[in-house]
């Protein structure tokens, strides 16, 4: 799709908050969080493009409140496109495909807006904008940018979401203002070990990092419990002694926490930890001889 309206364009993007204290009024409030998984997936699409492309686009997946004013996006996919000085390209018909391919494993997942690279929005922007607002009506279409190239001070990724509102009398579609919303990235427990694993690579100066094994795992996330009960008997003495104010939020969280611990013996506790520890231990067992087995199996079957 082909598009050429570079000589009327009007692109603006303001801040939340201007340094007056005036805020741009909006129609509803928007919030907007975000999966890693997408983050992942538009980080690998930009390591994959073409060595003379700029900046990649995509579609976002998700799902909307039904008041469409939460949108939590779940996934995304890629879209072929080609930009220049003078217009546009994005391949309309690869997007349809992929989408209803996507529909048939996850029907539950919309399309909730579009992804760019890039730190700034460019005259082209718009236009995609109105690509996709015509497809989530009645809705508004969520853009969200990532800095890849890491041009800001904090030297981060720099995820930000926007949505559009139109301007002017004359109702073109490359004339709309994009009005910044909040996103968060939100994640499930079972994608917490994973995410804290890739960033311990961080530390590291190969910035690699391997997979550690059960007994390491549970040691690690012993470690962690006991420095965490280390802090708050830390923070607790210190506010008996008066050295730090009382805070009423974290001592209702303190009182509601240990209320649902069970009050277990000491030599009862560590007989059933033992012997939770003894069956952990046997399922890995069987699981390794298991595995050997189907090793030699493997190996016989070959032989003969």
């Amino acid at each position: 799709m082909p598009i050429n309206a570079a000589t009327s364009a009007l692109n603006l993007s303001f801040s939340p908050a201007t340094t007056t204290g005036f805020v741009i009024p909006q129609s509803r409030s928007f919030t907007v969080t975000v999966n890693p998984v997408v983050l992942f997936s538009i980080l690998d699409h930009y390591l994959r493009r073409q060595e003379n492309q700029d900046r990649v686009i995509g579609t976002l997946l998700g799902v909307r409140s039904e008041d469409g004013s939460e949108v939590e996006v779940r996934n995304c996919f890629p879209v072929p496109h080609n930009e220049t000085q003078d217009q546009v390209a994005v391949d309309m018909e690869y997007h349809h495909n992929m989408f209803e391919l996507h529909k048939k494993v996850n029907p539950k997942e919309l399309i909730v807006g579009w992804y760019a690279t890039g730190a700034n929005l460019n005259q082209w922007n718009a236009l995609i904008q109105d690509f996709y607002s015509k497809a989530v009506l009645p809705f508004q279409a969520i853009h969200l940018t990532m800095d890849t190239a890491l041009k800001n001070d904090e030297k981060l990724l720099g995820v930000k979401t926007y949505v559009s509102a139109p301007i002017g009398i004359s109702g073109k579609p490359e004339n709309c203002l994009f009005l910044p919303v909040p996103c968060d990235v939100k994640y499930f427990n079972a994608e917490r070990s994973g995410l804290d694993l890739l960033a311990s690579a961080m530390n590291e100066p190969s910035r690699t990092t391997s997979l550690i094994s059960d007994m390491d795992n549970l040691e690690k996330a012993i470690l962690t419990v006991q420095e965490m009960l280390e802090r708050v008997a830390d923070y607790v003495n210190k506010v008996l002694e008066g050295s730090v104010p009382a805070n009423n939020t974290i001592g209702r969280f303190l009182m509601d926490t240990i209320s649902v611990v069970p009050k277990i013996d000491k030599a009862e506790f560590e007989k059933m930890f033992n012997s939770h520890l003894q069956d952990l231990l046997m399922v890995v067992y069987l699981a390794n001889m298991t595995r050997t087995q189907l090793a030699i199996a493997e190996r016989l079957q070959l032989l003969v």
